[in-house]
């Protein structure tokens, strides 16, 4: 688990109470705010200056969306994670994010002891969704994926049913220890599961393994 104290994080909302409200929470919680934004070119711009290492990302900005920021903020900071804060649950909104390279998607009702968890969550690589935006998410990317691939087209790696079960539950933003819980195994065994599964898909961590089985459409 991330060390909140060792977590930098850069706040992007252009509703000035709020970003307060949130950034002193943050700060309570023992994360460093290292910086704020209120638009698409300031957080490209804050984001280059400070490397943040999570963004929380509001969706309406003055000068453009979070897609826009999103866009922006990993060009300036590729290895940062972007967790979406927004007031908007709507289903264009949540793809959009996602489609830019967010990595989670919690709305504004969330809880600041929920907030804190999804942050510190975001921080270790973990893709984190407010409960029924990662099946809308997963939905979306099973119906875009449903045209066979063609016949001389990559073959996918296989995985045994286990790793794909647990591949399922990462997709929906479950830690690990959730996983373990979830399907009666210890958290080394899934630890496991998800090292041998990145190996096999060739891929660095748990944000890429989320998009690859979003991309697949497992749930």
């Amino acid at each position: 688990m991330t060390e909140q104290g060792s977590t930098t994080v850069m706040v992007v909302d252009d509703h000035p109470m709020w970003r307060d409200g949130v950034s002193r929470d943050l700060e309570a919680a023992g994360f460093s705010v290292v910086a704020t934004a209120d638009s698409v070119a300031a957080a490209g711009q804050r984001a280059r200056a400070t490397q943040p290492d999570v963004v929380l990302m509001d969706m309406q900005l003055p000068d453009g969306n979070g897609a826009d920021a999103t866009t922006a903020v990993l060009e300036a900071v590729p290895q940062a994670n972007v967790l979406v804060l927004s007031a908007s649950s709507e289903r264009d909104d949540v793809l959009d994010a996602v489609k830019a390279g967010a990595c989670g998607y919690l709305v504004k009702s969330a809880s600041a002891a929920e907030l804190i968890e999804a942050v510190e969550a975001t921080a270790a690589g973990q893709a984190v969704f407010t409960p029924g935006l990662a099946g809308l998410v997963l939905g979306e990317y099973r119906r875009m994926s449903n045209e066979p691939p063609a016949p001389d087209g990559p073959q996918l790696p296989s995985l045994t049913p286990r790793e794909t079960e647990v591949l399922r539950l990462v997709a929906k933003g479950l830690s690990a220890k959730q996983i373990a819980r979830r399907l009666d195994l210890s958290h080394r065994t899934v630890e496991n599961h998800v090292q041998a599964t990145l190996r096999k898909l060739q891929l660095s961590n748990r944000i890429e393994l989320t998009r690859y089985a979003i991309e697949q459409g497992l749930d």
